[in-house]
């Protein structure tokens, strides 16, 4: 950028500075006349009868009808002795009218200071105007909350990406289609925890503070705990607790929640995230396949209305049934490198080094083989696929395949091509478990450490016996972006995490 653009940027923002500040010292001046007239401008308790949509939906219903209305003024127009404003509530807005003759002189007074962003409340009858616009005609006005700051211009709105999340309370209010995504989620999850609960899988709470991050390769939060003196993770997944459930007894459980990692921020991901967990008893992968299945066509179908979806530039059919392929068959088809040949890391290294993915000498051959699969087949896993049989030594908690022991009964779900889901027949042998975690510990020895480390307590909750189980995990906000066409993860939480600005 040359120095005259940023230059005139800089000048451009002091500018729109100096303007805002204007504008918030003309509206500190009606807060204190509104004051010195003995108005509230921060009332109380109203009551409303109606919302907007209701009267926009039923007009014949409410024609000639008293309702009381209240909302935030979004757009005001008129002069004179009669104006028009617009009011938005949660469920749209509605066009109001007011005349001195009908309100007073006080009230319409206060209606013609009223600034964008101030919230009211009006009492009137319904009606339409020449143009045909369902109106409520105001007969009494009441000042709910006097607004200091000026929202966004109208016609541009909130465009800014990074002050939108930094501002969510403001991009709520300008631009619906915020809204309605995260109305969207809210149904998501409503929808999920039907589809469970009639199945009979009971929703649970396990703790979000660990003494042992365990149930996920990923680096931990860490804080501490003053009175026990001790460090604690912030969980990073649900899966141990959840399972020790299994061992009490319980035979389908399921949590939906935050999970924490302390790992880079992109379109994909966020350090704080929601997932869903669940646990059957008796069940296998095959079954966690099904039922992934299944609930993600219930759910956008209910939802959405569709098992077709838009994302970009792509539509996704979620239609049944979905693809099923071998990791290995996966592998081969778009490296080229058959994998089921090879039996050393050395002969895996060796065997890639014309490919372009990064690996290093003395790596496992089922690291090998992941890299390459995460680098040459996920982008191209568009339309919904399994991928299944993950190497053993990248899955320590699945169960072994048991005609191939460097194998695993484990499967992730992509869709556009990101991973959607998790899912394993669950290790349930102790012994076996205890190895599997020590050597993650001569892993996290040799520097990794989003290696799993050792969970002794898991270990003696699996001698009393883990009945053998089906365990799956879902990404809410992954599987949310994918049914509100969100390019960015950040765009379906609410309040991301944002590096504070600098003053």
């Amino acid at each position: 950028m040359s120095s005259d653009k940023s230059n005139q940027d800089v000048n451009v923002s002091r500018s729109q500075s100096e303007d805002i500040n204007e504008l918030i010292r003309v509206r500190l001046a009606k807060l204190a006349e509104f004051k010195e007239q003995g108005l509230n401008p921060y009332g109380g308790k109203y009551e409303r009868t109606h919302t907007a949509r209701e009267i926009l939906d039923n007009f014949e219903g409410f024609e000639s009808r008293q309702v009381s209305l209240a909302g935030r003024v979004m757009a005001k127009r008129g002069h004179g002795k009669a104006g028009f404003a617009n009011i938005q509530d949660s469920t749209g807005q509605i066009q109001i009218y007011a005349r001195l003759n009908d309100i007073g002189e006080q009230a319409y007074d206060l209606f013609t200071k009223l600034d964008i962003g101030d919230i009211v409340g009006v009492t009137g009858k319904i009606f339409k105007t020449r143009m045909g616009e369902i109106t409520l005609a105001v007969e009494t006005l009441r000042l709910l909350s006097k607004s200091l700051r000026p929202l966004p211009e109208k016609w541009h709105g909130l465009k800014d990406v990074e002050l939108r999340y930094r501002q969510r309370y403001v991009d709520l209010i300008v631009n619906p289609d915020v809204k309605e995504a995260f109305i969207k989620r809210s149904r998501i999850i409503q929808a999920i925890r039907g589809y469970l609960d009639q199945r009979g899988f009971l929703e649970v709470e396990t703790p979000m503070m660990h003494s042992i991050a365990g149930g996920a390769a990923a680096r931990p939060f860490i804080t501490h705990h003053n009175t026990l003196d001790m460090d604690l993770f912030l969980r990073i997944a649900p899966e141990l607790y959840l399972k020790r459930l299994l061992v009490g007894g319980f035979e389908r459980v399921y949590e939906i929640n935050r999970n924490f990692r302390n790992e880079g921020i992109s379109t994909k991901h966020n350090p704080e995230f929601t997932m869903l967990e669940l646990y059957q008893a008796y069940a296998d992968y095959h079954d966690m396949m099904d039922l992934a299945e299944d609930l993600i066509c219930t759910v956008a179908e209910q939802v959405l209305d569709t098992n077709v979806v838009r994302y970009g530039d792509v539509d996704i059919s979620l239609a049944k049934p979905w693809a099923r392929v071998p990791m290995l068959e996966a592998v081969k088809k778009y490296s080229g490198v058959d994998f089921e040949s090879l039996s050393t890391g050395d002969e895996a290294y060796a065997a890639v080094q014309q490919l372009p993915v990064e690996v290093e000498r003395g790596e496992s051959w089922g690291a090998i083989l992941n890299k390459v699969f995460e680098e040459m087949v996920e982008p191209n896993l568009m339309q919904p696929t399994f991928i299944y049989d993950y190497p053993l030594d990248i899955s320590p908690l699945a169960k072994k395949k048991e005609d191939r022991p460097d194998l695993t009964y484990r499967f992730e779900l992509f869709i556009y091509g990101r991973e959607m889901a998790n899912a394993f027949s669950e290790l349930n042998d102790p012994l076996d478990q205890k190895e599997r975690f020590l050597s993650q510990l001569e892993k996290r020895r040799a520097g990794d450490d989003e290696a799993h480390m050792m969970d002794e307590d898991y270990v003696n909750a699996l001698e009393y016996g883990m009945p053998p189980a089906g365990g799956l995990g879902i990404g809410i906000d992954r599987l949310v972006m994918l049914l509100t066409n969100a390019a960015s993860i950040r765009d379906v939480i609410l309040f991301p995490l944002m590096k504070p600005r600098e003053s």
